[in-house]
């Protein structure tokens, strides 16, 4: 297998920003792609180690693309996860100004994050449409199909453009969450912080079943982070769901939280336990009574003993 890494391209992304977070990186051929597929299936083909890929932001909810290619086909598991803050600069060939801009573009997931922005600082009418990704809307700029992009700031120089203007946001503190995605594999051990991801599918469609699913991690005092519906492509009202729960595979709770889903669920893909991108020592909370490893452990004994009669 290649050892390299795929990522959402072309260069000058938020993506490749992120990945080089990552210290591995440093030892990785990256290797831009022109899609979330692509980048995925050069796992899945041993084309490429791993993909990097943005699955969520803070405005918009998850990223539908990727979390649908990691519901459907060969499975894959999220190794690692980063959180990079996201601001934009408006890119254009030089000598453009603002009254000059009848048409941008970037990524879909960039419009919520500067609709507002536009409407107050871009002249009427201007035509918005989307790119594969906001670098490759930099790179149209200069191909001259479009006259301004929205992207990173340090997106320019790759592509002989100017930042018209900088610090572009309608959110404040406005992040997305990437994530490093490889082949099946034993998940990295336990941090004490960890995020457990995993995609669900109902048996059937019955009052209460999203409350059923629910319980199985409320009763175990397990904390959700992400809950997504996504359709499964079987026709209207058929629904999965993509869930991200607080904990690792290896804590009892998680472990028969997952066993309780496997055995209600019709269907239930794991995708991995890795450590949480925003994990402090400071916002570790305590679990809920009667959930910690030893409480669950001293219950199996309990019931251990009553089956041999020594309760």
């Amino acid at each position: 297998m290649s050892a390299s890494y795929a990522y959402l391209g072309p260069e000058g992304t938020f993506t490749e920003v992120a990945l080089r977070t990552l210290p591995e990186s440093a030892t990785r051929e990256l290797v831009p792609m022109v899609s979330v597929p692509a980048a995925l299936d050069a796992v899945r083909s041993g084309e490429a180690e791993a993909a990097f890929v943005p699955i969520e932001n803070s405005v918009e909810g998850g990223i539908t693309t990727t979390l649908d290619e990691l519901v459907a086909g060969e499975p894959l598991m999220i190794y690692r996860e980063v959180l990079l803050s996201i601001t934009f600069a408006l890119l254009v060939r030089p000598g453009t100004a603002l009254s000059d801009i009848k048409t941008v573009t970037a990524h879909p997931a960039a419009q919520p994050q500067v609709r507002n922005w536009m409407k107050t600082h871009l002249p009427e009418g201007v035509v918005w449409e989307s790119s594969a990704s906001n670098a490759d809307g930099a790179r149209l700029v200069q191909e001259g199909r479009y006259d301004a992009a929205f992207a990173g700031e340090f997106a320019a120089a790759r592509y002989g453009l100017e930042a018209l203007e900088t610090n572009i946001h309608d959110a404040e503190n406005a992040q997305t969450r990437f994530v490093l995605v490889g082949r099946p594999a034993r998940p990295a051990a336990p941090t004490g912080s960890d995020k457990t991801s995993v995609v669900v599918w109902q048996r059937d469609d019955h009052p209460g079943t999203l409350r059923d699913l629910l319980g199985e991690f409320a009763v175990r005092g397990v904390n959700l982070m992400l809950l997504q519906s996504r359709p499964t492509g079987e026709g209207i009202g058929n629904y999965c769901f993509a869930i991200d729960a607080e904990g690792h595979i290896s804590d009892r709770r998680v472990a028969e939280t997952l066993m309780g889903l496997r055995r209600s669920c019709l269907k239930v893909r794991y995708l991995g336990s890795y450590p949480k991108a925003e994990a402090r020592t400071e916002d570790i909370r305590p679990l809920p009574p009667g959930t910690s490893d030893a409480e669950f452990v001293a219950a199996a004994d309990w019931v251990a003993r009553c089956q041999d009669g020594r309760f």
